[in-house]
């Protein structure tokens, strides 16, 4: 049986001294959550088949129908998919469309209309741009590839609906427009995946005496 090490978000002292230093509020957050660990995938196929599988539905159905896929491709690249099909990767649980997004992202690669590899030498912007030109990806979510895939230490998602309640609760703000959020993006650039990761930590309770004001 294969052992598969998990690998986790790379961040350190120089990230978090940073944040420190350019927000007291988010200081006191890593203060008290201490180190977080995010698993992260580092392969760009399984990385997008992922994210594609997981949208609008919960965590642990995601993994579930991940974990059939494995178990029933063995390895996941554009060979096996396309090896598999469209009825077979419905059959594991997931949606039609969802199937025939995976399907034509195996597609593109197997006919070189897409070039998976150059993506990873891209700037964000270009990268951002080449997969949420995918069926089935949208910017959110070629932005989370960014994260948990490439490991890119700087992005911070507007159309992430937790990082800006994390924002509300931490600030105390009753509504973050895109105005308020890109100065806390520019306040916490370069290390914006960082703080990324404690407003999710914020969003889902670590801090148990802030709430939402939106509410």
């Amino acid at each position: 049986m294969r052992t598969v090490t998990a690998m986790y978000f790379t961040y350190g002292a120089a990230e978090l001294n940073y944040l420190r230093k350019k927000d007291k509020r988010l200081g006191g957050v890593i203060d008290r959550v201490g180190p977080i660990r995010r698993e992260v995938d580092p392969d760009l196929f399984s990385s997008v088949v992922h994210h594609i599988i997981g949208q609008q539905i919960s965590t642990k159905a995601q993994a579930t129908i991940w974990q059939r896929m494995r178990d029933a491709l063995g390895q996941v690249n554009a060979e096996t998919v396309l090896a598999a099909g469209v009825p077979r990767l419905q059959a594991l649980g997931m949606t039609f469309r969802k199937a025939e997004y995976i399907t034509d992202f195996a597609g593109k690669l197997h006919t070189g209309a897409f070039d998976l590899d150059a993506v990873a030498h891209m700037s964000d912007e270009d990268a951002i741009q080449a997969l949420s030109g995918l069926k089935g990806i949208g910017v959110w979510t070629a932005e989370m590839i960014l994260l948990f895939c490439l490991q890119r230490p700087d992005v911070f998602s507007y159309d992430d609906l937790a990082i800006r309640r994390g924002l509300r609760m931490l600030y105390r703000h009753r509504d973050i427009d895109r105005q308020r959020f890109e100065r806390y993006r520019r306040r916490f650039s370069p290390y914006g995946s960082v703080a990324s990761l404690y407003l999710w930590a914020v969003s889902g309770g670590a801090i148990p005496e802030l709430r939402d004001p939106k509410k």
